[in-house]
């Protein structure tokens, strides 16, 4: 029962931080539970518990090969927080950590939920534990975003429910007592009813395909980056979006049992290059470099669905992927806070100069962007590298063409945009807004170490992170 404590240290954390009494304290919890968090999903990554096959919760394979990767941006998160509301002392704190440490025990829970039912009632805990954190600012355009996230979020997740109630009656319609465990519903297999599991397919892609922000209905991802604190946009970008994919991953194995898993690899496809192509667009038409972010963020979950579509090989870079995305999006998104606070101001008609003013957080955010454009030895060249060697091995050049064209796209819209913000001569607004952030190594050396993960990952792979990963796929892919 270890793994539950994934689950509970966190919650607990969550309920201190709601009655503690002092705002300069209180932001402590989050480290503090970082670290319990990280090192027991890293214990439990080396030696991974015996899980019954009847469990609704359980640190099997699949949490096992996502779930550490989401524990260590939280704890770089949590290491963030705690220098960054000492700066924002206008506001108490005491909803933003509640709600976060929230959000990390329920993400554990989702990662962990063995149960249809049980996976839709974490995701949408999920959606509302997010909300005071995306208002967190208080602004019109915060407040704007929030309900974008909510309404579009909310339609999404209403859509996996009926998903769920119809994969629920395949089950029945077969022949089965509704079993909604994975394990039953795979071993269900044949069957289920076709007609309904196909309807429940659509159903539940499009609605945790809400949540991942695939396109078209990516909507609420740059409102929602843009307007939230750096820390909520790592944790959106590399944790929320994570636990959608790996239901994805879940219910196609349901999917793949019942016969039809060629459909469900041709809709992936199409929308993971969909949701690419829609990136790349708006990367080349973007000024404003939070909500660069999010469009990247659009892509980068393509990737993810795309090397969901390519057999045992694409879903396993795909978890190569998890890991890489994570390291360098939070890196991204806490240097990026860095230099909006500095610059007080977000697009490159009002931003400049950068490496003058912030010279530590320029820096780490230009070598983030060579890392999320897969510039070698970083992690997103090698997972990406294996996707195209997956396509190209499953006979699906075409596929691989269209891929390496968005991403070099991808490449020119981000170049465009970061450059901008980092070179150049400082603006005076920037000049006397500059002395208000401290590069202090409380809000550097989190991204940092990010980015020297995701260069760790590069260079070296642990071999217990691959083999977690060949261990999902096998538990994800049954035929050859």
């Amino acid at each position: 029962m270890r793994e539950n404590l994934l689950i509970a240290i966190p919650l607990v954390g969550a309920a201190l931080a709601f009655f503690w009494r002092g705002d300069r304290t209180r932001p402590l919890l989050l480290p503090a539970a970082g670290i319990l968090h990280t090192g027991l999903a890293l214990w439990l990554l080396v030696n991974p518990p015996l899980v019954s096959p009847g469990a609704w919760f359980g640190f099997d394979p699949i949490a096992r090969a996502v779930l550490p990767a989401v524990s260590i941006l939280f704890l770089a998160c949590a290491v963030y927080s705690v220098s960054y509301l000492r700066i924002r002392t206008e506001r108490s704190n005491r909803v933003f950590v509640a709600s976060l440490l929230a959000i990390l025990g329920l993400l554990s829970a989702g990662h962990q939920a063995r149960h249809l039912g049980m996976l839709w009632i974490t995701t949408e805990a999920v959606t509302l534990a997010a909300v005071p954190l995306l208002h967190f600012n208080g602004t019109s355009r915060a407040f704007e975003a929030t309900w974008k996230y909510l309404l579009i979020g909310g339609t999404g997740i209403a859509l996996s429910l009926l998903g769920s109630f119809c994969l629920g009656y395949a089950s029945l319609r077969g022949g089965g007592t509704g079993d909604l465990t994975f394990v039953g519903l795979i071993a269900q297999g044949a069957g289920l009813s076709r007609p309904w599991v196909l309807i429940a397919w659509v159903l539940l892609l499009v609605g945790y395909g809400t949540k991942m922000g695939l396109a078209p209905m990516h909507t609420w991802k740059p409102d929602a980056y843009g307007e939230a604190p750096g820390i909520v946009g790592a944790m959106l970008a590399g944790g929320v979006t994570t636990v959608a994919f790996t239901a994805i991953l879940r219910v196609r194995a349901v999917v793949s049992a019942a016969g039809e898993g060629a459909i469900a690899d041709r809709t992936l496809l199409a929308i993971g290059l969909f949701s690419m192509v829609v990136a790349a667009l708006f990367l080349l038409g973007t000024r404003d470099f939070k909500r660069m972010l999010a469009y990247s963020s659009v892509e980068h979950m393509g990737i993810l669905v795309i090397g969901a579509a390519l057999g045992r090989a694409g879903i396993w870079a795909a978890f190569f992927h998890v890991w890489s995305n994570c390291m360098t999006k939070g890196a991204l998104f806490l240097s990026a806070a860095n230099i909006r606070r500095a610059a007080g101001a977000r697009t490159i008609d009002e931003v400049s100069g950068m490496s003058a003013v912030t010279p530590r957080s320029a820096a780490i955010f230009v070598t983030g962007l060579f890392a999320v454009t897969a510039c070698p030895p970083f992690g997103p060249f090698f997972s990406e590298l294996r996707v195209v060697r997956a396509a190209i091995e499953t006979g699906r050049a075409g596929v691989a063409a269209i891929f390496l064209g968005c991403l070099l796209f991808a490449f020119f819209g981000l170049t465009r945009v970061v450059f901008a913000v980092v070179d150049g001569r400082p603006r005076t607004k920037e000049s006397k807004a500059a002395g208000k952030v401290n590069e202090r190594a409380g809000v550097v050396l989190p991204p940092l170490i990010l980015l020297g993960a995701a260069l760790w990952l590069g260079l070296a792979t642990p071999h217990v992170l691959t083999d977690a990963w060949t261990e999902a796929v096998g538990r994800l892919v049954t035929q050859p």
